[in-house]
């Protein structure tokens, strides 16, 4: 498993990751008030950091995309 995502990525995964976990708690816009779309949009908040803390995105590698200049 080597690394395919690079810094920026890495931030913009980690930022949008919080976004998408912290939004349905407070319910803002009022879309999440329907459970289906809170819990979704959580848990691919999650995934979204955990792809950003590995290093590594299963998604990159089906497709052959690397953002990240180390190898």
């Amino acid at each position: 498993m080597s690394a395919n995502v690079g810094t920026a990525d890495r931030i913009i995964r980690a930022i949008l990751g919080i976004v998408l976990i912290i939004a349905p708690l407070l319910n803002m816009p009022a879309i999440w008030s329907n459970a289906y779309y809170a819990y979704g949009s959580m848990t691919l908040g999650v995934i979204l950091i955990a792809t950003a803390l590995f290093r590594f995105c299963p998604l990159y590698r089906l497709v052959g995309l690397s953002t990240c200049r180390i190898t």
